[in-house]
């Protein structure tokens, strides 16, 4: 069953929207939420504990430590989605460009649906600070070490639920 599921995620992923002319790889959900979701599978981000874990059919099947913000109201609660994938980010903030070693958001960006950012202001990432990982320390976003980002990145797909609790 793992098997297939994995292979589900696959074929969503390389069905996703990427646009060659970019510099970096990037997709955004063309249709809607509800016809992306894949049954069953759902990532919760538990910020008392700094742990990420996706389910599968109801079970926890990975887990990932993470780190969250630095006070409790920063990192956003409820439920969203993933509605943006990035690869090589660029930190706009400091306009530091995606792949460059001072960039904070890592190698990986997946935007989730906080009402009015787009999937910009909010997201799961890589960090080029790995020892901040399973603290509270971001200004609220959840950052992962760039090895787990990637592979989440390569089997979550846009549209997946996203529980932060």
């Amino acid at each position: 069953m793992r098997k297939f599921v994995l292979a589900a995620f696959f074929f969503l992923s390389v069905s996703l929207l990427v646009n060659p002319n970019s510099p970096f790889v990037y997709a955004k959900a063309p249709l809607p939420l509800e016809a992306l979701q894949e049954e069953g599978v759902y990532v919760e981000i538990n910020k008392k504990n700094n742990l990420l874990t996706v389910f599968v059919n109801g079970r926890s099947t990975y887990r990932f430590q993470v780190a969250t913000g630095r006070s409790n109201g920063l990192t956003p609660e409820g439920e969203f989605h993933i509605v943006t994938k990035i690869v090589k980010p660029w930190y706009v903030r400091k306009q530091i460009p995606g792949g460059h070693k001072d960039n904070p958001l890592g190698t990986r960006w997946l935007g989730i649906s906080v009402p009015g950012t787009g999937g910009y202001s909010y997201g799961i990432h890589g960090t080029n600070r790995p020892y901040s990982i399973g603290r509270h320390a971001s200004s609220g976003c959840v950052r992962m070490h760039n090895k787990d980002i990637e592979w989440l990145y390569r089997h979550i797909p846009l549209g997946t639920k996203v529980i932060i609790k």
